[in-house]
């Protein structure tokens, strides 16, 4: 045909050697059992699961707003269905959050498109579970999507993605490439559950202290000793058997250790700062001048292109001119001094005092609040304005 036809699964349960994406791991564990590592089994691992909270949750709960650019200025423009509601019963912030989770874990987020404005763009789009998902693509481009049992054309397919490559026309999923850490992670877990459930190793040792027991006898003493304490019941016995726990100690470090090496190689693969989920930080330190500059590092550096990719997805699906933006002013929030600090510096430069209030959800100043400030002014409280028009510039009464 001259044309390479393949096929995508969003999760399959093949191997990784026959998966075009990978999104199945199987690692063998020491004890001889298998950990396999899919979408649903990573979420066990609590690092996986807070930094995909943490990124669903940031980036939905950020304000989205439409402009249309006039005169070399953005105005602010009302917000078409899509950016409000984008399918009955589903608010915009449910919508970004399903679909960043499944961006995060799949590299992908699909829907269908339900109904289309005036000008045939997307008015509203009902998201689609992942796992139900596959393609048929040719070359860079999707020839056919099928979800369920049902064939779609590209046309009627909302697909948004990400950790693309050249040539393919969906995004990898991170799991594809993390999948030996995590499975390494899981393996350590799945060793300590057998270890600490006499799977991999005596849980202790009962021995009689007086006198060195037949053949016979060893059995029907355990056999007793185990029924006893079966229920967590007390075990009665007079001065002759002393029960030693299994230490663990060498097992319980290793794996404690592997764990935590863990936690940190997800956090690297999903783009999140590991203090940010309250990973251990062995080596060094990391400090913040505040909680403004903290937030600015995440913003910057591990949200900031996700911020970018879903503004130009939401923006394909508005008419000409008009653009979509993450207001992610509202990430930045500072301490109350410090915003005080920061609009007072910009009141008579970029700022007019009404819209210095309006920042505060206040209302203009009001003839009686003229009054009021200029009368402060007169027993050496700050500047006041000398009318009710808010622009004009502070000055202090003779």
């Amino acid at each position: 045909m001259g044309r390479i036809r393949t096929a995508w699964n969003a999760l399959t349960n093949r191997d990784l050697a026959s998966d075009a994406i990978g999104w199945q791991y199987r690692r063998n564990l020491p004890m001889g059992g298998a950990v396999n590592v899919t979408q649903e089994t990573a979420l066990r691992h609590s690092a996986w699961w807070a930094c995909l909270r943490l990124r669903a949750d940031v980036i939905s709960t950020t304000p989205l707003d439409a402009f249309r650019a006039r005169d070399g200025l953005q105005v602010e423009v009302t917000k078409p269905t899509l950016l409000t509601e984008p399918s009955p019963g589903v608010h915009i912030t449910e919508h970004l959050y399903s679909s960043q989770f499944d961006l995060d874990r799949y590299g992908n987020s699909v829907g269908i498109v339900t109904s289309r404005n005036a000008f045939g763009l997307p008015a509203s789009v009902e998201l689609v579970p992942m796992s139900d998902v596959s393609a048929i693509c040719n070359g860079s481009r999707v020839k056919l999507w099928r979800i369920g049992r049902d064939e779609f054309q590209p046309v009627d397919i909302w697909h948004e993605r990400q950790f693309t490559v050249g040539g393919w026309a969906l995004g990898l999923s991170p799991l594809a490439y993390a999948a030996w850490t995590v499975g390494g992670y899981l393996s350590a877990q799945q060793f300590a559950i057998d270890w600490f459930s006499t799977g991999a190793a005596p849980t202790g040792t009962l021995r009689n202290t007086e006198r060195t027991l037949v053949k016979d006898l060893a059995p029907k003493a355990k056999a007793e000793f185990k029924q006893a304490v079966e229920n967590r019941d007390i075990f009665v016995t007079g001065k002759d058997w002393e029960w030693i726990p299994a230490q663990a100690d060498a097992a319980s470090t290793g794996f404690l250790e592997s764990q935590r090496a863990g936690v940190l190689d997800v956090c690297r693969y999903l783009g999140v700062p590991g203090d940010m989920i309250d990973a251990e930080i062995q080596s060094g330190s990391v400090t913040y001048a505040n909680v403004t500059q903290r937030n600015l590092q995440l913003l910057i550096m591990n949200l900031g292109p996700a911020y970018i990719r879903r503004e130009a997805a939401f923006t394909r699906a508005l008419p000409q001119s008009r653009f979509v933006k993450f207001n992610t002013d509202g990430l930045l929030r500072m301490d109350p001094q410090t915003r005080e600090g920061v609009i007072l510096s910009q009141v008579g430069k970029t700022l007019t005092y009404s819209e210095a209030r309006r920042l505060d959800n206040r209302p203009p100043f009001t003839d009686a609040d003229l009054a009021e400030l200029g009368f402060m002014a007169q027993l050496g409280k700050p500047l006041t304005p000398t009318t009710k028009q808010a622009a004009q510039p502070w000055e202090v009464p003779a």
